[in-house]
């Protein structure tokens, strides 16, 4: 076993430091946020940092980098509130994956990367037709984070769309039937493999 310490990894050249620490939280989600700025101008890009928040109320937390340089996506999100989360599936990883691209704000990545906007239930911002599970989502609270200039955003869960046989009765999304992928490190995207569901868990009631 090979043990890296913070004075190598710190040394190491800036894209390649930067891929190395990614790669250690392992997989993430990958999902597409969807948003439409004041004037009307959409906007998408890919983010591996949503998270669970909570469930009472419904929460997702997303990180966003420093906005030192532009960034469309927090800027719409800070104008209107709101914005819609949709799973990336393996059938659009090459389109998604494409939205990190540095496009100007005027050109929209739905366009530019062959996804289609679609608008449910009167929501403001853009879902991606193409994604199978998706949600809008409002901006609770902005939250700076000082210690590396990052935002964490609290969004607060106003609707889902998901197809029918992934819910099933106890309330668990089998999000593998939709095809939804995850992403290690920047740019690896990976399939899943279910491997079981275990009872909830309580004292005295493992495996000895």
């Amino acid at each position: 076993m090979e043990y890296i310490e913070k004075t190598t990894f710190e040394s190491f050249e800036q894209r390649k430091r930067a891929r190395f620490i990614n790669s250690l939280s392992g997989f993430k989600s990958a999902n597409l946020i969807g948003t439409k700025d004041i004037k009307g101008q959409t906007n998408l890009s890919i983010l591996s940092s949503a998270f669970h928040l909570g469930a009472s109320p419904a929460l997702i937390g997303l990180i966003f980098r420093p906005d030192i340089s532009p960034r469309h996506t927090l800027d719409n999100i800070r104008q209107t509130k709101l914005c819609t989360l949709n799973h990336v599936n393996d059938e659009i990883i090459e389109h998604a994956h494409q939205t990190s691209a540095r496009y100007p704000k005027e050109i929209s990545e739905f366009n530019s990367c062959k996804l289609t906007e679609e608008y449910l239930h009167n929501h403001f911002a853009p879902f991606v037709e193409e994604s199978k599970i998706k949600m809008s989502l409002r901006l609770v609270r902005e939250i700076p984070i000082e210690e590396n200039g990052t935002h964490l955003l609290i969004m607060s869960i106003e609707g889902v769309y998901l197809p029918k046989e992934c819910l099933y009765e106890d309330g668990f999304v089998d999000i593998e039937l939709a095809q939804t992928i995850c992403v290690s490190g920047l740019d690896c995207y990976h399939d899943t493999k279910k491997i079981c569901r275990l009872s909830y868990a309580k004292p005295n009631t493992g495996q000895s």
